[in-house]
Formats: structure tokens, C-alpha cells, sequence
């Protein structure tokens, strides 16, 4: 595992977010965890009823690397925030 910087804040889609490299890798949007992953763990997590993929715009454009979690799902948040920052941040 590569020792990534603490993530740094910033703003994107409007809401405030979690950085590594200059890149969002998690941020709250109207109370949810919104989180960029592989698209196969995104793919993974949506079948599992953990959430479902980002749509920024309110148009039906879903994001393939971005989910939102449910807050009623039991999945832990931690774990899939240090994926999600692993994930940017070996870009």
C-alpha cells in the first residue's frame, strides 16, 4: 500500500469535498457520502443495494466512478472513504 498525504478539503458539484492530489475523492452532498470508486466497485455496491450512482446534474447522466451511499445501508463509511482516497489518489 503507497502512503498517501491527509486528504485536503476543497469544493466540487457544489458541495464540499475530500482531496488527494487535487482530486475529490469524497464529499457530502445533502447529507449523503458521495464516493469515487472503480466503476466495478461502484457496479458491485449499487447491485448490493448500497447505493446508487452520482447524478450531479438531475438529468439521468449517472457517473460510472461515483456513488451515494444510503443512509439506511449498513455498509461502513470509513472503509469505502480510504478506498475511494487509495483509488484517486494512485492516479
Amino acid at each position: 500500500m503507497r502512503h498517501l498525504k491527509a486528504p485536503s478539503r476543497g469544493a466540487a458539484f457544489g458541495s464540499s469535498g475530500l482531496k488527494v492530489r487535487q482530486k475529490i475523492f469524497a464529499m457530502l452532498v445533502r447529507g449523503s457520502l458521495v464516493l469515487k470508486l472503480p466503476k466495478k466497485r461502484v457496479d458491485a455496491l449499487v447491485d448490493s443495494g448500497a447505493g446508487v450512482r452520482y447524478d450531479p446534474r438531475h438529468d439521468g447522466r449517472l457517473m460510472k466512478e461515483w456513488i451515494v451511499l444510503d443512509r439506511a445501508s449498513q455498509v461502513e463509511w470509513l472503509p469505502l472513504a480510504q478506498e475511494a482516497m487509495e483509488f484517486v489518489g494512485s492516479k
